[in-house]
Order: structure tokens, then C-alpha cells, then sequence
């Protein structure tokens, strides 16, 4: 399994998960960069991997507003030479994506066929990443994630840490809903993905669009009061409004992964159970 994006959240969490029967190498900068690259087959095709995930990205949201143009070069152009390079070696691809190509005014988890409405630069290039894969390849399954985090780099839960040091309450937005999504239960979907993909080589079967998070729903400051509950610090629950952000968030970023259990038979762990493992790995980085 190649694994773009070496230093990512997902990455590192599927390197943690290789085994004997199944070598993860992971690329990307400064060797590989999607910004800039125009052709990765042929450097591929010397690693021979039977399969691709492609899990990196711009994601900098914020940032992305400033700056469009790179955004997409990695979102959209990147996603679609990586899928040119998985037709060109025959390999299916497993590509990541993200519950922002939606607006979140449904008041129910969305599904895959929901229309989508993104309300931001981060959201539409990776709506238009999505659409190149499908487009140039059938062996696909793109899995839409929401609230990702792990102990590695920064992602909520280790700003949330960052934050209480120190402090005896810190405020939190409360009227967003999301399903936190660990790295390492990502991993573990993707992986179960990514040997039905090679299993079922009839090139139809479990391929096209999935939601995978966790189980279960909360809002960012239900989410932060569990990371902190065994810490001195609170959380104050406040209105999405109380922060200055440049770009816009969907208020509501739940998924439905019905048809990934149905398909797949994959079904990632409550969010709480998660979020256990992870303060496990937090000690053992040494954060």
C-alpha cells in the first residue's frame, strides 16, 4: 500500500497499523509534492503497490481563502494525477475526502447522494478533487471524513490540550455537530477498504462514494469536555459567532455511513472509545 502524504495524521496512523502482510510506504514532501507534481507513475511503478491511498491535502481552511490557488493545485489537480497514476500501474484508489463539500443546513446526518453545497474554498477544492478521481477512475472509493484528530501535529485535540495548559476554563463553540473521527479508526476503515478493493477485483464491487467517522454525534465543546474530563480545566460552551473566521463553517457536519457498513462491513468505534486510544498514543509521542 502507497500512502500519499507521509507526514499526515492518516498516514502515520496507517504506518502504525503495517504488518507483514501489509508493507505501508508513505510519500510526500519535500519528495513528492502534489503543489507542483505533474506525473507519479512512473516513481510508483518502481514501488509496485497493489494499492493507493491518497490522504493529503491542503487543509489549512482558513488559510485557503487567501490562498485558492494552491489550495487547489493540491485538492483538485493533485487528486486528479494521483488517479491518473492508479489507472496508469491498474491499482485501485482509495482517496480521502472531507463532510465540508456540504453546507450543513440539514438537520440530518448526511448521505452520500446528498446534494452538495460547499461554503468555502477548503470545501470546494476537495468537491472538485472528487469529481477528477471519479471521473478518471472506476476503481475507486472516495471516503468522505468530518473532525479528524490523532496525537500527532496540530488538529483540535491537541490545540484543546494546548489551550487548557494553564487555564481553569477555555470557551468553546457549541452549535456545531460533527462524529469526532480518530486517525487511528480511520485507519482501520481504510485498510478493511483497501483488501475488499483487491479482494473484489471484479473492479465494480465496493467501489464509488463512502461517509466514514466514528459512531455517535456531539458538538465541539461536548467533544473538548471529554478530552479534558480528567484535567482542572472546563469548557465554556459559546455561539460559533463568538470567533472571527474567514471562512465558513457547516453548522451541521454528521455523516451517515449506513452504506459503508452495508457495503464494506466497516463500522469505526463510538467516538468516546476512540478518543481513549488516542490519550493512549498522546503519551507515547511524547506530547
Amino acid at each position: 500500500m502507497i500512502v500519499i502524504g507521509r507526514s499526515g495524521q492518516v498516514a502515520r496512523a496507517l504506518a502504525e497499523r503495517a504488518r507483514a502482510d501489509l508493507e505501508v510506504v508513505r510519500l510526500g514532501r519535500p519528495d513528492l509534492d502534489l503543489e507542483t507534481v505533474r506525473d507519479i507513475a512512473a516513481p510508483l511503478s518502481a514501488l509496485r503497490p497493489d494499492v493507493i491511498v491518497n490522504a493529503a491535502a491542503f487543509t489549512d481552511v482558513d488559510g485557503a481563502e487567501h490562498t485558492p490557488e494552491a489550495c487547489f493545485k493540491v485538492n483538485q489537480d493533485g487528486a486528479r494525477v494521483v488517479a491518473e497514476s492508479a489507472v496508469a500501474l491498474g491499482v485501485p484508489l482509495v482517496h480521502l475526502s472531507t463532510e465540508y463539500v456540504f453546507d450543513g443546513e440539514s438537520d440530518r446526518p448526511y448521505r452520500e447522494a446528498d446534494p452538495t453545497v460547499p461554503l468555502n474554498v477548503y470545501g470546494r477544492s476537495k468537491l472538485s478533487g472528487e469529481v477528477a478521481v471519479a471521473e478518471i477512475t472506476a476503481d475507486h472509493a472516495i471516503l468522505r471524513t468530518s473532525w479528524l484528530y490523532s496525537p500527532y501535529s496540530r488538529n483540535f485535540f491537541t490545540k484543546v490540550l494546548e489551550k487548557s495548559r494553564g487555564s481553569t476554563e477555555i470557551p468553546v463553540v457549541a452549535d456545531r455537530l460533527g462524529s469526532p473521527t480518530s486517525a487511528f479508526e480511520l485507519a482501520r476503515g481504510i485498510e478493511q477498504v483497501a483488501r475488499n478493493l483487491l479482494a473484489w477485483r471484479d473492479g465494480r464491487r465496493g467501489r464509488g462514494m463512502f461517509h466514514m467517522t466514528c459512531a455517535g454525534e456531539t458538538s465541539w465543546s461536548g467533544f473538548a469536555s471529554e478530552i479534558l474530563r480528567n484535567t482542572d480545566c472546563r469548557v465554556r460552551p459559546v455561539t460559533s459567532d463568538s470567533f472571527v473566521e474567514l471562512a465558513r463553517r457547516p453548522m451541521n457536519s454528521r455523516l451517515c455511513n449506513d452504506r459503508l457498513s452495508d457495503v464494506h462491513g466497516v463500522v469505526l468505534a463510538r467516538w468516546q472509545d476512540a478518543l481513549s486510544e488516542v490519550w493512549t498514543r498522546y503519551g507515547d509521542v511524547g506530547r
